[in-house]
């Protein structure tokens, strides 16, 4: 079993990357920190798993790989895509994607380094991100402000139900915004919902402002 800890101050990110990795059998997610403070405590907890960091926790490299290195972990960045990732592997990191990899990609980048490879890179796409910039611009726009607003709560885990209170509906209206948010986007349920959100920049930030101001408005 490969023991994960999941670390990424965006949380729509992070929990997509936890919906990918724990629909597979030989993964747990045994922690996840969205704050850079509490990363080195968390490597104390959790010895001897598999760390995934983002790079915009801007956390020390090499303080990091020390600890790392001495609770028996192992290692892999998540940069953003257009960031060179050769510093990281440098500095002892031992794997290193970007945002836009394909879940596909992240599995198989996790059980490589489980298996004891090292100084994995996978490069970026610079035509994927864009092409994924366009369609996740096109369905932004294409939703309205309620149905981007219910986007954004699923994205965040919330059942029909806590979204009706949330916006203070029925499920039933919650439940026909959906069926249009999934004709809008070509999936076909909950689940497909958050990962295409999180997996598409532009509608993924769309998203997490959405969700930023329903939380200050509360």
């Amino acid at each position: 079993m490969n023991k994960i800890i999941l670390a990424d101050n965006q949380a729509i990110f992070r929990a997509g990357t936890a919906k990918v990795l724990a629909m597979e059998d030989d993964f747990r997610i045994i922690a996840q920190c969205g704050e850079t403070e509490r990363l080195f405590p968390t490597l104390d907890t959790f010895k001897g798993a598999i760390l995934l960091f983002a790079s915009a926790m801007k956390a020390n490299v090499h303080q990091l790989v020390d600890r790392v290195r001495t609770n028996g972990s192992l290692s892999i960045v998540i940069a953003e895509n257009a960031e060179s990732t050769s510093s990281y592997i440098s500095a002892g990191v031992h794997a290193a994607v970007h945002r836009a990899v394909t879940g596909p990609a992240l599995i198989d980048c996790v059980r490589r380094i489980a298996r004891g490879e090292q100084g994995i890179q996978i490069p970026a796409s610079l035509t994927g991100v864009i092409e994924e910039d366009i369609v996740g611009a096109r369905v932004r726009d294409r939703l309205t402000p309620k149905e981007m607003k219910i986007v954004a709560l699923i994205v965040q885990g919330c059942k029909n139900k806590e979204i009706a209170v949330r916006l203070t509906t029925t499920e039933q209206v919650i439940k026909n915004y959906l069926r249009s948010i999934y004709d809008k986007t070509g999936v076909s349920d909950r689940l497909e919902l958050a990962l295409f959100t999180i997996h598409h920049k532009m509608l993924a930030e769309a998203a997490a402002q959405v969700g930023d101001a329903m939380v200050r408005m509360n």
